[in-house]
This record gives structure tokens, C-alpha cells and sequence, in this order.
């Protein structure tokens, strides 16, 4: 089963574009933070490819970060890769991505966002992100995001989350 929402739409057809061979799935339940989609799963949290977004302030591009659900970013971190940063509030983020904050694709974005990943996810081999809806997720490698965001895994993150 999968939402007939433009946004999650967007990514499957993203997805399918990429080579991708998993599609989304829906979940019952919604999966708006990482500890939900991970509990959904019945995956660990880390597994969770969660993405945030900030503004560039330089460019006012969206900055992507995708990081694993039991770590958090380090925005000290992040701007030294990328430049000064700023909160994106949830009209920017969908603005620039086309998704809702709780729903946000790492693909399929409206703009492409500056992206950067964070290094821990490739402790695992088979983590899920966002498919452009709170409901919706999508099975992938870590090396699937450093191929189509076209970024190195990076230390972006701070210790896991407690």
C-alpha cells in the first residue's frame, strides 16, 4: 500500500529514476521522528536515517543532513564543512524541499539542497529514511546516499542520543 500524496509520489518516482529496487512502504503508524519510524521498524534507532534541514545563510539553499536516529547534529560541525547556518523554520523547509518537517526525503527534493552524511550510518548496511510523507519509508545501503547526494560521509554528529 502506498499514500497518493504528491510529496511521497515525488520520491518514489525519484527513487525509480535512481535504480532504486525497494519502493516505499506505509506504515500504520505514523513515523514522524526517528524512535517512532524505529520502533515501527522494529529496527535499532541508528538505523533511522533521519534528515534535517538548516538555511545557508550565504546562499539561502537548504542545507541537508542526513544523520542516524540515535545521534544528533552538531551544527558547530556542520557549518565548518558548509558555512554559516540557520534555523529553517517548517515553511522554508518545504519551500526548498517539498516535504513537511516529519516527512523530509533524503530524494526527490524540489531544489537540491546542499547535503552532507553523517559517518556513523555506515555501521549498519541496510538503514530506512523518509519517503515524503509521515507515514511512508524506504529501505536503502548508506552508500545508496553517498552516491545520489553526491557527498562523502562526514563527522557531522555529536555522541548518540541518550
Amino acid at each position: 500500500m502506498f499514500v497518493s500524496s504528491d510529496s511521497a509520489q515525488r520520491v518514489a518516482a525519484a527513487l525509480q529514476a535512481l535504480g532504486h529496487d525497494a519502493p516505499p512502504v506505509m506504515l500504520d503508524a505514523a513515523a514522524r521522528t526517528a524512535q517512532q519510524a524505529a520502533d515501527a521498524l522494529g529496527v535499532q534507532l541508528g538505523q533511522i536515517a533521519k534528515s534535517i534541514v538548516f538555511r545557508h545563510v550565504d546562499s539561502d539553499r537548504a542545507v541537508l543532513v542526513v544523520c542516524a536516529g540515535d545521534r544528533r547534529v552538531d551544527e558547530a560541525l556542520v557549518a565548518r564543512q558548509v558555512g554559516a547556518l540557520a534555523r529553517a523554520d517548517a515553511g522554508f523547509v518545504r519551500a526548498r524541499t517539498g516535504f513537511a518537517i516529519g516527512g523530509v526525503s533524503p530524494v526527490g527534493h524540489r531544489e537540491p539542497p546542499l547535503a552532507l552524511i553523517d559517518q556513523s550510518l555506515w555501521r549498519f548496511d541496510r538503514i530506512w529514511a523518509a519517503a515524503g510523507h509521515p507515514h511512508a519509508v524506504f529501505p536503502l545501503a548508506p552508500d545508496d546516499l553517498r552516491r545520489w547526494l553526491g557527498a562523502a560521509p562526514s563527522a557531522v554528529t555529536t555522541a548518540p542520543v541518550a
